[in-house]
């Protein structure tokens, strides 16, 4: 397949995967940002089931850009000057992996009063490294191929 085909398709991928990572991440700010006082188990069952669909799209978003063919190994045939760029949100994928499992176990029932706000906390700090991820990997999409990789709506 010639790379410049191998790129779209990639890049088609990658949209819809951002897109639903997107309403995971939006369900996630919802479901934190939900009130918890005097009910600390349904809010935390919440969290924790919004928090699995996030690491389940993450997931899905690793093999994406990560695995055999992805996108980072089309971004690296077409130019290797990114190679820096890719190994920075390749290394991030680690880094934010590990901190969805924290919070996903801080989650696990039961919750009480008390859990709350470290678990809002530690949550909010990674939706913010997943919001900064996605951004850096635009602008990696965007210099590999000029095009703006969007929401995939």
């Amino acid at each position: 397949m010639e790379p410049e085909v191998l790129a779209r398709s990639e890049l088609e991928q990658v949209r819809r995967r951002r897109a639903e990572l997107r309403e995971s991440l939006d369900a996630l700010e919802r479901a934190l940002a939900a009130p918890a006082v005097g009910r600390p188990l349904i809010w935390g069952e919440r969290v924790r089931a919004v928090l699995a669909e996030v690491a389940d799209d993450f997931r899905e978003h690793i093999a994406v850009t990560e695995g055999p063919g992805g996108l980072h190994q089309a971004i690296l045939a077409g130019d290797l000057r990114l190679a820096n760029a890719v190994a920075a949100l390749t290394d991030q994928h680690a880094l934010i992996a590990d901190a969805l499992h924290v919070c996903l176990v801080d989650a696990e029932a039961p919750v009480a009063d008390e859990d709350v706000h470290g678990i809002r906390e530690r949550a909010t700090d990674l939706l913010a490294a997943l919001v900064r991820h996605r951004q850096r990997g635009a602008d990696l999409i965007f210099e590999a191929y000029a095009t703006d990789i969007g929401e995939g709506d």
